[in-house]
């Protein structure tokens, strides 16, 4: 199949979205179907709020589909509920095109951790714009059985993969971190308010907490928590080291849809620390490969006596070409089943 890809978060962003897009892409093109993207950087754009590194673009549904319509595609996914997202569903709507749809991110919690907009208005705003979707996919059964007790038509599953050539131990000690004391206990991903991280930096831990990555809440966190070590953003090949060198990875989001990190830690084989909450549910289902708690300080202890070989035989699960297979399943089903429109567009 040709499949068009459209998505608010692509190259240069830096996020969870991006990477799955990216390695769904790869994966896919090894098992000979052909992928386009519409991404902001084929329009105007403008930062995000509270998000410069993030560019949004400025376009109207004509133009989308116009990208949309160059590439010919056999289908349109949107990726994306973004400004994007929502020219290419208007288009296709109008259009008469069946399109998939895919929930990457607690798009309500996000915004409430910001601004006062109650999520029950966000969630309202969701539900209608994936109720034209053919198919809604998701990554986790507790997100698909959550979104549908919201009222979202039923999800398909569409789980993630690891890179298990990229993601593997390594030896050698990141120059960082090789004078400080252990355990380490490692946070990666985006410094930001709907990741939680102060729960994690705020926990009386022996060691040393280390900090991956980069973002808005970034300077009140190291003037809050100054014992910690902040080590910024690392580019996907740089990070086995910093997996492969903790002791403990520490998952404290509470709203992630999955948490492709979790799962990278793991290949590396760092045991896992997470609140239980969807994402780390899902991900974490064997206790010999983390510990889950809403004591967050004790799961993290707990965890530093879990086997690396089992967390890296766990992580093996977690292929991307599988990932492919199920999510190009999921556009051929969701094409061969009628269209029938749950709310108006």
């Amino acid at each position: 199949m040709r499949i068009c890809i459209v998505t608010d978060a692509w190259r240069p962003q830096v996020n969870g979205v991006a990477g799955t897009l990216a390695s769904l892409i790869a994966a896919g093109e090894e098992l000979g179907h052909d992928f386009a993207v519409v991404a902001p950087d084929l329009f105007p754009t403008i930062a995000a709020p509270s998000y410069p590194e993030i560019r949004l673009a400025l376009t109207r549904p004509k133009a989308v589909g116009e990208k949309i319509r160059a590439h010919r595609p056999d289908h349109v996914h949107i990726a994306t509920e973004g400004p994007l997202g929502v020219a290419a569903r208007f288009w296709c709507v109008r259009q008469g095109e069946i399109f998939t749809t895919s929930y990457h991110t607690r798009f309500p919690e996000y915004v409430e951790a910001r601004w006062p907009i109650p999520t029950a208005w966000s969630y309202e705003a969701l539900r209608r714009f994936h109720a034209a979707s053919a198919g809604l996919m998701v990554a986790t059964q507790t997100l698909a059985i959550e979104l549908t007790a919201r009222g979202f038509p039923p999800p398909m599953l569409w789980p993630r993969g690891v890179d298990q050539s990229l993601f593997r131990p390594v030896a050698d000690l990141p120059p960082e971190l090789k004078d400080l004391p252990r355990p380490f206990f490692l946070y990666c991903g985006r410094v930001a308010p709907e990741k939680n991280i102060e729960a994690f930096l705020a926990l009386d831990l022996p060691g040393s907490k280390i900090v991956v990555g980069d973002g808005p809440s970034r300077p009140l966190l190291q003037h809050r928590f100054p014992a910690a070590h902040f080590v910024g953003v690392k580019a996907r090949e740089e990070l086995a080291p910093y997996y492969s060198a903790a002791d403990v990875f520490v998952f404290p989001s509470r709203t992630d849809t999955f948490g492709n990190v979790m799962i990278e830690a793991l290949a590396c084989g760092a045991p896992v620390a997470a609140f239980p909450v969807p994402g780390p549910i899902d991900v974490i289902d064997d206790p010999r490969v983390g510990v889950l708690g809403d004591d967050l300080r004790l799961a993290c202890l707990s965890a530093l006596n879990l086997s690396r070989a089992d967390c890296r035989r766990r992580a093996a699960r977690y292929s991307w070409p599988e990932s492919a297979r199920i999510f190009v399943d999921n556009v051929q089903r969701a094409r061969a089943t009628p269209l029938t429109r749950r709310m108006p567009a």
